[in-house]
């Protein structure tokens, strides 16, 4: 059986963001995968303990998600309550979750405290984005799980499809 992915409950149309909505990933691999049993959908916010909807949160001081694993930094709602052990606990069941089910692959959506890979925000909750890892896609990422955002789904594809999956 081919490895499976795990991919960001809010990718799949699930209301589990800050603001209560989805925000569906539309690629036609998506629904292949799905087809194929591959897809794993999981919220490591939700499974941390956070409710839906929720204050927007964000990584403090232009840190990352290793930062806060390694106790540099916290990830802080808007209204300034330390929601950091939420995080690190969500990305830790977010890895075992993955493992137990088989997942090679994470396929998580950019910009979240939790799952960004590309980007997050800087903590300042004015919009300004850097270069970073959320708390989760740290976590995956130490856990040997190949980790790409929403924009990253053509590679994911791309490695999937080229075979090196065989290889795995």
């Amino acid at each position: 059986m081919p490895p499976k992915i795990l991919i960001s409950a809010c990718l799949l149309g699930r209301p589990v963001r800050y603001d209560g909505k989805g925000k569906p990933l539309h690629h036609p691999a998506i629904a292949r995968w799905q087809a194929e049993g591959r897809i794993v959908g999981y919220c490591p916010e939700q499974a941390g303990g956070l409710p839906t909807p929720r204050p927007p949160a964000e990584i403090e001081g232009g840190m990352d998600g290793e930062d806060v694993i390694e106790g540099r930094a916290r990830v802080v709602e808007s209204t300034g309550r330390d929601v950091s052990t939420a995080f690190v606990e969500g990305g830790r069941k977010a890895v075992d979750f993955a493992r137990a089910n088989g997942c090679a692959f994470a396929l998580l959506i950019d910009g979240s405290p939790s799952c960004g890979s590309g980007f997050i925000y800087d903590g300042s909750f004015s919009g300004v984005r850097h270069p970073g890892l959320g708390v989760t896609a740290a976590f995956m990422r130490r856990a040997g799980i190949a980790v790409y955002s929403d924009r990253e789904i053509d590679a994911l594809v791309a490695h999937l499809d080229g075979g090196a999956e065989a290889a795995s």
